[in-house]
């Protein structure tokens, strides 16, 4: 197979044609070029859903469903993300999940919690909150066998270190997110082996600059990746640009945090159990008015993030080199990589999908 546009490589944009054979790329040359953009296959490490499906009830049919609309939206490789939830839940999507892990259908599943804040809880359910259990967390990487990639906590729970550590251990990323704590407990929890920040900003206590807090904690973490769900709503343009550029493309990776009204209309949805509404397309808590994830996709994301005035060459690798790297994975545009390509119209909209060398 081959494809001409403007090919979105580590190393710069490059006007002429890839060509694929066995699931691999296998040449990028120069020479004339379609009105089109090339971008590696997006890598979405944070949805709950999308397309009507979620991921949160552990039902396999469902992240089918789910899964099957990001792809068709240019994510080739995603987590499945659950919100807090009782053990009986998590272990049950672990096992249900494991078979669509082991087709390529899925990347493995991130928990979100149930390790949070209640103070940053946002949209999670406070009745599910609680403090990591040394037990609980290693029955449920014995129950993984590999599935398990991520896990959301908060530092300043009682345990957090201690979680991190054993996560780390087991070669799964941990994440914090929703956490109510100080610069100093947000630096031991990277220091205990954290290097994802979830939806930084987004549930999670506000920069002072007496007290600078989680966000200029992660932010100032070399080693940690910092997700950013760019929607226009989660963050303004002016954030989402300053907090790429505090970072660096290496070090900022473009989520969803979808959840199952991404490409439905507007109504009345659920959320792990809570009900949720969706006006205008932004999803909050009926109870509060919290936001409750997004209906993003990562073509959106995308356009958003070029949008705010970011490079093509720097979103394409937060969109995908990025994320992929915090999975232990190489997703670049590169000979000898594999074919996971999302082909882009001039309005950055999705005309073709190619995953494993194969169109979509």
């Amino acid at each position: 197979m081959r494809i001409s546009g403007r090919i979105v490589t580590p190393t710069g944009i490059v006007e002429g044609s890839l060509s694929i054979a066995d699931g691999k790329i296998v040449a990028i040359r120069k020479g004339k070029a379609e009105a089109q953009w090339i971008l590696p296959g997006f890598v979405d490490i944070h949805t709950h859903g999308g397309g009507g499906h979620t991921f949160t009830t552990g039902d396999a049919a469902q992240a089918r469903g789910a899964a099957a609309f990001h792809l068709r939206h240019g994510t080739t490789t995603m987590l499945a993300s659950l919100v807090s939830s009782p053990f009986e839940v998590m272990a049950e999507a672990l096992q249900a999940f494991a078979p669509l892990v082991a087709e390529g259908v899925l990347a493995g599943v991130h928990f979100e919690g149930p390790y949070l804040s209640h103070i940053r809880c946002g949209a999670q359910n406070p009745a599910f909150l609680r403090d990591p259990n040394p037990s609980e967390l290693t029955e449920l990487v014995k129950l993984a066998n590999g599935t398990l990639r991520m896990v959301t906590i908060a530092p300043e729970r009682d345990g957090a270190l201690e979680a991190i550590a054993l996560l780390r251990e087991h070669g799964i990323v941990a994440a914090i997110g929703h956490t109510d704590g100080s610069y100093e407990q947000v630096t031991a929890g990277v220091a205990a082996g954290a290097t994802v920040a979830t939806h930084l900003f987004n549930g999670m206590r506000p920069v002072n600059h007496r007290e600078p807090g989680p966000v200029v904690a992660l932010l100032d973490s070399p080693q940690v990746v910092c997700e950013l769900v760019a929607d226009g709503v989660h963050l303004h343009d002016g954030t989402l640009a300053f907090a790429a550029h505090s970072a660096g493309a290496a070090r900022a990776a473009l989520i969803t945090d979808a959840m199952a009204a991404a490409g439905m209309p507007d109504g009345d949805y659920d959320l792990g159990g809570q009900a949720v509404v969706v006006a205008g397309g932004v999803a909050r808590l009926q109870r509060d008015g919290s936001i409750a994830g997004s209906t993003l996709t990562m073509a959106a994301a995308v356009r958003q993030a070029v949008g705010a005035g970011l490079s093509m060459a720097d979103v394409a690798m937060m969109a995908a080199t990025t994320p992929a790297r915090v999975l232990g994975l190489d997703k670049r545009l590169a000979v000898g990589c594999d074919a996971d390509l999302v082909l882009l119209d001039e309005e950055l909209k999705v005309t073709g999908v190619v995953r494993g060398g194969l169109p979509q």
